[in-house]
């Protein structure tokens, strides 16, 4: 006693779903993997490289929102995985580049990628700031510990839980390590 329409239809949606995700975790994928070129690319000093890459990331992000729709993408922890990555990504493009962190335009994204991107663009902070000390730019040093400081300031409002309360407690860590890297740099300055 069987609608045989009614799995027919079943077997339609599922088969379509799986295809769609297949999709969507392929293109997340190359999401995430070019997000952490454009931070290499920064990291290196290659800012237009970093440039075209986010235009790209942003294009297809796009597109995928217009294929697939925002309700359908947010379900595949792929498309999650791949978007914090490129909120990172972009938000590490705007320091570098003397711009606000602050809502990306144009592209709908859920306030976990940004808490978690925010978070960890802290970690690449620190390196940048590592490198900074390393080339004696003690004044570039300064002003990210600010940046991170008041990055800091603001997620401490939050009541921040699950996967997301690490990436905040691993960017108060990094809060720490240049906290030890601006007063390593003082006691050197003094000698």
């Amino acid at each position: 006693m069987l609608n045989k329409k009614f799995f027919q239809k079943l077997k339609k949606d599922y088969d379509q779903n799986t295809g769609e995700r297949r999709q969507i975790i392929s293109r997340a994928n190359i999401i995430l993997h070019d997000s952490k070129r454009v931070i290499f690319s920064l990291h290196r000093g290659d800012v237009k490289t970093a440039e075209n890459s986010i235009n790209e990331i942003e294009n297809t992000l796009k597109e995928m929102e217009k294929k697939f729709g925002y309700s359908r993408l947010i379900k595949e922890g792929a498309y999650n995985a791949g978007v914090e990555e490129y909120v990172e990504a972009r938000m590490f493009f705007n320091i570098i580049n003397g711009e606000k962190i602050d809502k990306i335009k144009d592209i709908t994204l859920s306030v976990d990628a940004y808490l978690g991107g925010i978070s960890d663009t802290t970690g690449e902070l620190v390196r940048l700031a590592t490198n900074e000390a390393a080339k004696g730019n003690f004044k570039e040093v300064e002003k990210i510990k600010n940046i991170i400081t008041d990055v800091l300031a603001e997620l401490v409002e939050f009541d921040i839980t699950g996967y997301l309360r690490t990436k905040y407690d691993q960017a108060k860590q990094n809060l720490r390590k240049i906290e030890q890297i601006m007063y390593e740099v003082k006691i050197r300055m003094r000698n």
